[in-house]
């Protein structure tokens, strides 16, 4: 048996976040919250499960992520976001694997995660498709998350294993928050990577977009959220393009 450390960042995340740590909690030797300045009651709902959460201004994910795994004192950690809700079978596989014997430390294991949009499971969810299988259950010493501005990864490990259970990604959960988090996303990936400025780059990727992620990846099976998910990866595709196009032409002026 071996203890097991679990990182859970925050921001404004009280509407998911009991149902978050509730079963985190019979998991976690320790758990450790990295919250990136919330102002509503994240804070008070992280203190009823007795963590005091710690303060980092927000970069990128997988800085906030090292950073928080920075601060465990076991080897093994799981590192989760505060919309993903782990079921009971995903709780009772980490259990046997932590009562097992220790893996490799170049050992990694991969959760089963299941997009929600709107309150609706979907297809895909622009640039993953639904279930994805993630790396989040790893030995600290050999594995960390990468550097990339959006959609970074957890690296260094050599053998994985998918934990069965499923994990409900409650993400997007309304309009605004869809193209709140469109706007933010492509905002982070022009300021920390180099987007080469075309319109006519964005107009050709938007179009590519919309058939690969609406029709090909059955996008249009998801019904009016379908549009909505198909609307984001075109927007997604096109506004990287705009934005790096716009910041490089301001530049010159």
């Amino acid at each position: 048996m071996f203890p097991l450390s679990v990182c859970v960042l925050t921001f404004n995340s009280a509407r998911l976040l009991k149902d978050v740590l509730l079963p985190l909690k019979e998991i976690a030797d320790e758990l450790i919250i990295v919250d990136s300045g919330s102002s509503d009651e994240t804070l008070d709902i992280c203190q009823q499960f007795g963590v005091m959460p710690v303060y980092r201004a927000y970069t990128t994910h997988g800085e906030q992520m090292n950073y928080a795994i920075s601060l465990v004192s076991n080897q093994w950690v799981l590192c989760m976001d505060s919309d993903e809700i782990i079921d009971q079978k995903t709780v009772e596989e980490i259990k046997k694997i932590k009562n097992g014997t220790m893996p490799a430390p170049d050992m990694a294991f991969r959760i089963s995660r299941h997009w929600f949009v709107l309150g609706k499971e979907v297809h895909n969810i622009y640039p993953v498709t639904s279930p994805d299988y993630p790396v989040r259950l790893f030995n600290r010493e050999c594995v960390g998350f990468n550097s990339r501005p959006v959609d970074d990864a957890a690296e260094g490990y050599k053998n994985t294993a998918v934990i069965a259970g499923f994990v409900k990604h409650d993400t997007f959960f309304s309009i605004h928050e869809v193209f709140n988090k469109l706007n933010g996303y492509t905002t982070r990936l022009v300021k920390y990577k180099r987007v080469k400025p075309s319109l006519a780059r964005g107009v050709f990727s938007a179009f590519g977009s919309f058939w690969k992620w609406y029709i090909f990846k059955n996008g249009w099976k998801d019904g009016k959220v379908g549009v909505v998910t198909g609307t984001y990866a075109v927007a997604y595709s096109f506004m990287k393009y705009l934005k790096a196009w716009y910041q490089h032409d301001d530049k010159k002026h």
